[in-house]
């Protein structure tokens, strides 16, 4: 039998670097799209032979038409692109996100047509239904819907709308992972473990007073669904929420993180008025916006508040059949922590 191929853009990101190895540990050639900077185990991959990394970016259709080309020109049969680079961010220019999380989709779905690839796999958010309070509801009771107009559940949404609308369901699935976490985060624990040092307390807004759910999905877990989404029938046309089994409070989150990261330390949990929250919000999202920041200067913006103020539990049923049909297990928040608290181990 053929070897299959894959086509991975933001090979060099976080998500796309776990996205590399899932596919290379199963065996595929996989052909790895980076813009600038190329991680030290992806290069080690490209030694081994196993991974073709090819420079270019999502956003310029001549770029990816290249990159593509190149790709097919050692392996005419391209099964699968799976499409991990965009803007995640909740600051920033909307010209921004339009460009790096809708434009390139566009562009991906002409190559996916033009090239006759077999299956074009999106990664988009849980973001998409909203920031508000939710109660399990499965996919398909969930109507997608942008938040505050912020350009990232925007143009998110109006990307899976293009896909849908351009291609067929058997050639394409959507991958809708929650907050991302695992060995190697470059965002989401950092700036957990920056915001604990500069506070004494863990800080919380609002009603829930931190026993809200944060949708958490690991990295590990979001790798397994894009190959599943990327091989399996039953995941054709399909949107694919992957958040982890355990329902893991915000508090319960921010401890974990902390007993790692600041261990040692004694924390004690309080409430602030949301209002309250709003307003330092604003200033930090205005000002951020401002001096067009990639990232926020400080936490929490008005877009993220709104992510820790909510009960954010949405089911993953999908997700859970695609595994079972694949004979996969996932990875437990036992399993996340023993990994993190390694790495931290090593690090030090």
């Amino acid at each position: 039998m053929d070897a299959k191929n894959v086509f991975i853009t933001g090979a060099a990101g976080f998500i796309g670097g776990w996205a590399v190895r899932e596919f290379v540990e199963q065996g595929w050639g996989v052909s790895a799209l980076v813009h600038r900077t190329i991680a030290h185990e992806l290069e080690m991959l490209a030694q081994k032979g196993v991974v073709t990394i090819l420079r270019g970016d999502v956003s310029d259709l001549a770029s990816l038409e290249s990159a593509v080309t190149s790709t097919k020109e050692k392996s005419p049969t391209l099964d699968a692109i799976v499409h991990c680079a965009g803007r995640a961010s909740d600051v920033g220019p909307s010209r921004e996100f339009r460009r790096t999380d809708l434009e390139s989709v566009q562009h991906l779905v002409n190559l996916t047509r033009r090239h006759n690839i077999g299956r074009l796999i999106f990664v988009s958010t849980t973001d998409v239904y909203g920031l508000r309070d939710f109660h399990g509801e499965r996919e398909e009771d969930l109507p997608l819907c942008p938040s505050f107009n912020h350009p990232y559940p925007t143009y998110k949404i109006a990307a899976e709308q293009w896909i849908r609308e351009n291609l067929p369901p058997e050639r394409f699935a959507i991958v809708r992972p929650g907050a991302v976490w695992g060995v190697g985060d470059p965002t989401l624990t950092p700036r957990i473990v920056q915001f604990l040092r500069r506070w004494p307390w863990i800080i919380h807004f609002g009603k829930w007073r931190g026993r809200n759910r944060w949708p958490h999905a690991h990295v590990r877990n979001v790798a397994a669904a894009l190959f599943l989404a990327a091989t399996l029938p039953d995941a054709a046309g399909q949107a694919i929420t992957v958040v982890d089994n355990e329902r893991t409070s915000l508090d319960e989150f921010y401890r974990i993180i902390a007993a790692i990261f600041l261990p040692g330390k004694k924390w004690r949990s309080i409430t602030l008025p949301l209002w309250a929250g709003k307003i330092f919000g604003r200033i930090v999202s205005g000002i951020s916006n401002t001096l067009h920041l990639d990232h926020p200067f400080a936490d929490p913006t008005f877009y993220a508040l709104h992510h820790v103020g909510s009960d954010l539990d949405f089911c993953n049923e999908r997700f859970q059949r695609l595994l079972a049909r694949g004979g996969r297990r996932p990875v437990t928040r036992e399993d996340a922590i023993a990994e993190l608290r390694a790495a931290a181990d090593r690090a030090a």
